[in-house]
């Protein structure tokens, strides 16, 4: 089982910038991908970025050039920049743990992730 952590949510300004963080505990999640995902109040929720075991990373359209994703595999973290934030950021950012090893694609469906955290709010005020 493994239970994973988010933070570093927030309010921001428009242009502002944030930092989560995700720290998987229970277990290590070895070579597994992570992602995050996002969930605006009254929508589904959505891919934002996804990182393999080797950094390999893939993007939403709506956040390449503004967010980055990366980890640090011997903290067993995973973090997301967010750059030049916009309203329509505002939404409750999750992260996930894939359910099998890389495979050489992308996971772009929230079906191919399992132990989702409880969530960061990120507001972005204009």
């Amino acid at each position: 089982q493994v239970q994973l952590v988010e933070s570093g949510g927030g309010l921001v300004q428009v242009g502002g910038s944030l930092r989560l963080s995700c720290v998987p505990s229970g277990r290590a999640v070895g070579t597994y991908p992570m992602c995050w995902f996002r969930q605006a109040p009254g929508k589904e929720r959505e891919f934002v970025a996804t990182i393999t075991w080797t950094s390999a990373t893939y993007y939403a359209e709506f956040v390449k050039g503004r967010f980055t994703i990366s980890r640090d595999n011997a903290k067993n973290t995973v973090y997301l920049q967010m750059n030049s934030l916009k309203p329509e950021d505002t939404a409750r950012y999750y992260c996930a743990v894939a359910k099998v090893p890389y495979s050489g694609r992308p996971y772009y469906s929230e079906r191919e992730y399992s132990y989702w955290g409880q969530g960061t709010q990120v507001t972005v005020s204009s």
